[in-house]
């Protein structure tokens, strides 16, 4: 299974300054996986991983919705293969590792300022307290 390819971008995306529209069609998994790798670069099972903690295990990812995701986002120029594992890491060659392009960090920014701004008007209309669990009573 081929994961990647040597030039992800299309050729009518410009990663650098990068158009962050992506975001309309964006699903839950690659905001996650994209805020996995906002902390640094990492290999699919510590994406998986990171994913479970920081949704506090109500996303959790199996390989198949990792990978296809991961391919998208490759192909969407939002993320890029690093050519070698992390330094204090032993390399395994079946290992793929992964980061954030300069385009993937745009849309992950618009995408969570979006998102706040949602939560904003949720508290707003008292629809979220910040300090609740939803779907339990007050």
């Amino acid at each position: 299974m081929v994961i990647s390819n040597a030039e992800r971008v299309p050729p009518h995306r410009d990663a650098a300054a990068g158009d962050a529209s992506t975001s309309a069609s964006m699903t839950p998994a690659v905001f996650h996986i994209m805020l996995a790798l906002a902390d640094g670069d990492a290999h699919g099972y510590a994406i998986m991983r990171d994913v479970e903690q920081l949704s506090g295990g109500t996303m959790r990812l199996g390989p198949g919705t990792l990978y296809r995701s991961v391919q998208r986002m490759l192909v969407d120029g939002l993320i890029e293969e690093r050519d070698i594992a992390l330094d204090n890491e032993v390399d395994d060659d079946r290992r793929r590792y992964y980061r954030l392009t300069a385009r993937g960090l745009l849309v992950a920014r618009t995408e969570a300022t979006r998102l706040a701004a949602l939560v904003d008007a949720a508290r707003a209309r008292k629809l979220f307290s910040g300090t609740r669990r939803p779907g339990r009573p007050r």
